[in-house]
């Protein structure tokens, strides 16, 4: 796995993951009508289209050489993965009927019902309401009188619209929406932080974070049924293995010695 690939122009060009979403088109996408490009941390390159790709194809790989007996090189680029990942938008995009303003379009920011509004408490809510039912719910969820509302899909009312949805989501906290909104389908969630995650009704029922060493850990996915996985040990910090991981690639006491005399590798 690298960033640009294998050969091209760029092979040998140092990079990250917002260079990739850069160059394969997916940063400019990303972010609100009235300001700069959003990078979405690094979830998008090195992770989803690298890490999970990567894991794809090595996959592939295995399966095909069950059939042909043969081995092959996998050359997976993180830019075109990030790529891949926007091949649903990049469709319609030339079709025109979703536009390059970013901000503007249904799942960009543009739609008043697919959208984040701050409370009352300085939290966060989101809304996916974009089949009508579910729209319904969210309208009445939010105390708004449908009959008075311009038609859902009308997008030259969706600004106003964001308007009077934020004005309405900021009168109360986030857990008094989330106690409103408990016995509709409006598809909506509080806009949990990375650290309140675990304590999520649904994922504590589920068990989807795992208690290792003192540190919640998600738990393997997606999950198996006959093989499920497990959590072996706790997260490691940078050269807590080095010795050993040596000595699983050959090295010998000698080696390891001379490596790490010379600050080739480290060691705590």
């Amino acid at each position: 796995m690298s960033g640009f690939g294998q050969d091209g122009p760029l092979a040998q060009a140092a990079g990250h993951d917002i260079n990739y979403l850069a160059a394969a088109g997916v940063l400019g996408a990303l972010g609100p009508a009235d300001g700069p490009p959003v990078h979405p941390l690094n979830l998008v390159g090195d992770f989803g289209g690298g890490g999970v790709l990567l894991a794809f194809a090595i996959a592939a790989a295995l399966l095909e050489r069950t059939r042909s007996g043969e081995g092959q090189v996998i050359d997976s680029a993180m830019t075109e993965g990030a790529a891949y990942v926007m091949t649903a938008n990049l469709g319609p995009m030339q079709m025109g009927w979703w536009t390059t303003a970013r901000g503007t379009n249904l799942l960009d920011g543009g739609a008043h019902f697919y959208n984040t509004y701050e409370t009352s408490d300085g939290g966060f809510v989101s809304f996916g309401a974009i089949e009508p039912a579910f729209y319904a719910d969210m309208l009445k969820g939010l105390g708004l009188d449908g009959d008075e509302l311009p038609d859902q899909n009308d997008l030259a009312h969706w600004p106003a619209m964001r308007r009077k949805v934020a004005d309405r989501v900021r009168t109360r906290t986030r857990e008094e929406w989330v106690a409103t909104f408990a016995d509709l389908d409006a598809c909506f969630a509080p806009v949990l932080q990375p650290l309140e995650a675990p304590n999520h009704p649904q994922h504590v029922a589920r068990g989807a974070y795992v208690d290792v060493g003192g540190l919640h850990q998600v738990a393997p996915v997606p999950r198996l049924s006959r093989t499920p996985g497990m959590v072996v040990r706790s997260g490691s910090h940078p050269g807590q293995h080095t010795r050993e991981m040596l000595g699983s690639w050959g090295f010998d006491e000698v080696a390891q010695e001379d490596l790490l005399g010379r600050g080739v590798v480290q060691q705590s």
